[in-house]
């Protein structure tokens, strides 16, 4: 199926798409969303390795794993074993603006679709490479999202206590290294508009976690301190943590002191705001377990949406823990329209997020079948 026309900003561009499961199809859903004109490279017979993880499956049988990262693209089959499929790839590549992949390092310049091959007659090309662990002594080794969560760090800061390392519920790095990717091929496009020439754009899965890790990186490069996990506590702000309530937990994100001010006013512990201990983030942090006690007592006594609309009235950062149905519904109720309809889908699709006031993102195809 050929795409429709789009309006959107990068229109005109088009995408050779050699990336397969998240990161990559991530960033190319992105450009697709975008205007761009995705040609999404799948292996002979199987495809894309998301295509078979499931359940669940929409009901005209697709993953929909698979579904939600390869929309506004097209598919072409290509068996990159043969000369026949290696020409037919080369000729998708002339026409490209991008290509992005995201085999094992070293397999598209075996394949003879590296980026020094292709740039010889192709200059204007911006080649981007997602690897697990980069080119250099980690290139062997496999990028799956739960090994860099373990071996990046990031399991050791999840989870209910330090004994308890926990993956993130849905596949992070991927998420963040796709958007890098999306950045780095974005910067790239506005070299080529000055230039007119495109360059290598290479991110990896750990460097990825490392930097999306942010302050946590930042204690253990700044002072020394290797973070460990603390449940739903913050290590350097309080009270930023999840509260039983009578019926449901609460979130609650205090970041500053008027913030506490009013949180304990509505919690009837008005005093607390100028009790010494309490009295600055710092001593907050230093008698957390003091605080948490009292706090813990009095949310307990009410329902989470009781104190979410009396600590929102306030301006107090709080909510309850929703469900992913709740969220959506939440989302609906606020304005946001998370959910979109895409022609020729089965189901609704997640809204992109991202507004443009000129040239709107927009839905025309949906997640291509294999073609035979």
């Amino acid at each position: 199926m050929d795409a429709p026309l789009s309006s959107g900003p990068l229109a005109g561009l088009v995408v050779a798409d050699f990336s397969r499961v998240l990161a990559g199809p991530y960033a190319t859903m992105m450009l697709a969303d975008m205007g761009a004109e995705v040609i999404k490279i799948e292996r002979p017979g199987a495809g894309d390795d998301t295509r078979s993880w499931g359940p669940p499956y929409d009901s005209s049988g697709t993953a929909t794993y698979f579904a939600s990262v390869n929309r506004n693209k097209v598919s072409h089959v290509l068996d990159l074993k043969t000369e026949r499929g290696i020409a037919d790839a080369r000729g998708i590549i002339s026409r490209a603006d991008i290509l992005i992949e995201n085999f094992r390092s070293g397999t598209m310049e075996s394949l003879g679709l590296g980026y020094a091959d292709l740039s010889a007659t192709h200059p204007g090309l911006i080649y981007c490479s997602i690897t697990g662990f980069g080119t250099g002594g980690g290139a062997a080794l496999p990028g799956y999202d739960l090994l860099v969560q373990a071996m990046g760090g990031l399991m050791s800061v999840t989870g209910p206590d330090a004994q308890t390392p926990t993956k993130v519920g849905v596949a992070m790095v991927d998420i963040v290294t796709g958007l890098h990717a999306l950045a780095g091929i974005l910067a790239a496009l506005h070299h080529r508009s000055q230039s007119g020439r495109g360059q290598y754009v290479h991110t990896s899965l750990m460097s990825c976690v490392l930097s999306a890790l942010s302050n946590q990186s930042a204690a253990y490069l700044g002072s020394g301190v290797v973070p460990t996990a603390m449940g739903n506590k913050h290590p350097s702000v309080v009270p930023y943590e999840v509260f039983e309530t009578a019926d449901r937990p609460l979130a609650l994100a205090v970041g500053n002191d008027k913030q506490f001010a009013a949180l304990v006013e509505v919690l009837g512990l008005a005093e607390l705001a100028q009790d010494v201990r309490f009295r600055g983030n710092s001593n907050r942090v230093e008698n957390r377990d003091e605080l948490v006690e009292q706090l813990t007592t009095t949310f307990a006594t009410r329902s989470a949406d009781d104190w979410y609309r009396a600590l929102t009235e306030r301006h107090v950062p709080a909510g309850p823990v929703n469900t992913i149905e709740e969220a959506f519904d939440f989302a609906a109720g606020i304005g946001l329209e998370p959910r979109v309809e895409v022609p020729g889908a089965v189901s609704r699709h997640v809204r992109n997020p991202i507004d443009f006031s000129a040239t709107p993102v927009d839905y025309r195809l949906p997640p291509p079948l294999l073609p035979g």
